[in-house]
């Protein structure tokens, strides 16, 4: 039994190998130690990472910086509502002065339009008084030739009176522009004659007025009464 229990007692290299095992437990123990108390607890981190976040007197919140930021381009909105209305104010005076110069205009071309109208036919009117002043004079000069005192008994006398009367008429429907058509032998135009009938000639070539049964007139070129003609349809 003494032999076995001496058998178990350790080495001495045993015993030392123990005891290096254990100063190193116990360096390893200090420096755990030193760790724990060179870092800081949750605790004062926690108290001094709000300490780091806590806003400084000067800082602005987030609320003063979103009004500070809402609050700046309150100046060239002003500045562009007051130059919209400026410019709305200068349209609204160009507008107004348009249509007083458009009023104007309109009040001017109705007063030239009325004295333009006014002066035709004054002209028209003056016109046909001379027209109608000569005109009177063959009439004055008719109701001579009917008078009874101015009755002739020469039938020769009376139509070379009534010849005069007549040329003094003709010349003033001429001077006056008026001009007969007579188309006699001209080729029939229906721009200018109205054709009553046809009828075979023998003189007259076909599609040529052979007869006119009543003069037309025409004014400064102007037709205004064509001749009413007989056509010739040939031999």
């Amino acid at each position: 039994m003494a032999e076995d229990l001496n058998e178990q007692e350790p080495t001495a290299e045993e015993k030392a190998k123990f005891e290096q095992d254990v100063l190193k437990a116990a360096e390893d123990a200090m420096k755990l130690d030193e760790r724990r108390g060179s870092a800081s607890s949750p605790t004062e981190t926690r108290d001094e990472s709000e300490k780091n976040a806590e806003p400084t007197e000067n800082a602005d919140s987030p609320a003063e910086k979103a009004d500070d930021a809402a609050e700046q381009p309150a100046e060239p909105a002003a500045d562009a509502s007051a130059s919209s209305a400026t410019e709305t104010a200068a349209l609204k005076a160009a507008l107004a002065d348009a249509n007083d110069r458009n009023l104007r205009l309109m009040a001017e071309f109705d007063n030239y339009r009325r004295r333009t109208a006014k002066e035709q036919l004054e002209l028209i009117e003056t016109a046909n008084g001379k027209l109608l002043e000569k005109l009177s004079e063959v009439q004055d000069n008719f109701e001579r030739a009917f008078a009874s005192e101015n009755k002739a008994q020469d039938l020769e006398a009376f139509e070379k009176g009534m010849q005069m009367i007549y040329n003094q008429f003709a010349k003033i429907l001429t001077d006056a522009g008026l001009e007969q058509i007579d188309p006699t032998g001209a080729e029939f135009d229906p721009n200018m004659h109205e054709a009553l009938m046809q009828q075979p000639s023998e003189t007259v070539p076909e599609g040529h007025v052979v007869t006119v049964f009543q003069k037309g007139y025409k004014l400064k070129n102007k037709i205004l009464k064509t001749a009413k003609v007989i056509v010739s349809s040939g031999k």
